[in-house]
C-alpha cells in the first residue's frame, strides 16, 4: 500500500497565497495543514470545529437587505453634502 495518496483540491489563488504565508509562519505546508486537519477530523469523529450559519437580529437582517438592494441598484443610497449634514442625520435617528 502507497505511503500517501493525491487529494486535487480546487481554491481561490487568493485564499491560497494567504493560507500559504499563514501556515509558513508555522513551519508547514497547506498540504501539511490538510494533513493535519484531517487528523484532527478522525480523532474527533468530525468536524474539529463547529459548523452554524450566523444568527443576525432583525435590524441586522434589514441592513444586509438594504446593502443587497443598493449594489443591485433596486434602492438609490443616501447620500450626503457634508460630514455635518450626514452627523445630524445620524443624531436624529439616535434620539
Amino acid at each position: 500500500m502507497p505511503k500517501t495518496a493525491n487529494i486535487n483540491v480546487r481554491i481561490d489563488p487568493e485564499v491560497k497565497m494567504a493560507v500559504d504565508g499563514i501556515f509558513s509562519n508555522f513551519g508547514i505546508t497547506v498540504a501539511d495543514a490538510v494533513n493535519i486537519f484531517l487528523h484532527k477530523v478522525m480523532i474527533v469523529g468530525g468536524l474539529p470545529f463547529d459548523l452554524t450559519l450566523p444568527k443576525y437580529n432583525a435590524e441586522t437582517l434589514a441592513a444586509m437587505q438594504e446593502a443587497r438592494d443598493i449594489a443591485k441598484g433596486r434602492i438609490k443610497a443616501k447620500s450626503y453634502e457634508s460630514v455635518k449634514e450626514m452627523a445630524a442625520e445620524v443624531n436624529l435617528e439616535e434620539s
